[in-house]
């Protein structure tokens, strides 16, 4: 499972020219799912991202989650970031799992973000989406388990 988590001053996604969600600040988390991803990888991820040090404090550091400073998140499903560029000029996805495993699992994602207290928006799995994001610093983190 892999992970893009961008610290945002506000973040949305539209599907069809409707906003389907809406934060303020917070992380907007682009989620891949691979071949043999499971409940495990999903709980790590999910603990380890409610309870990164991203933002800053008082004194300018990152020693801030996004619950100690009562963000929200939306994670948006994206089977690219298993992308494989090795070969030729078109990537392959052969890496990333099917919808079919793929969504029981970020749909469990959300949730376990949920359960460790962030306030949870996501996109609309299989849908072509568009997502504004105001990358707050620019923050980028990768985490992948």
């Amino acid at each position: 499972m892999r992970l893009l988590i961008q610290r945002v001053s506000k973040a949305s996604v539209s599907v069809k020219e409707q906003t389907i969600s809406r934060i303020g600040k917070g992380l907007l988390i682009l989620l891949g799912v691979g071949h043999g991803d499971g409940i495990s990888q999903v709980d790590f991820l999910a603990e380890k991202t409610a309870h990164l040090r991203i933002f800053e404090d008082e004194q300018g550091k990152t020693n801030l989650s996004v619950l100690d400073v009562g963000g929200e998140a939306i994670v948006v499903s994206q089977f690219t970031l298993y992308a494989d560029t090795r070969k030729g000029r078109r990537p392959s996805f052969t890496e990333a799992a099917l919808p079919e495993v793929a969504e029981p699992l970020v749909l469990r994602f959300i949730e376990a973000l949920r359960d460790h207290g962030v306030p949870v928006q996501g996109g609309q799995f299989g849908e072509h989406m568009q997502v504004e994001i105001h990358n707050d610093g620019p923050l980028t983190i990768w985490l992948e388990k």
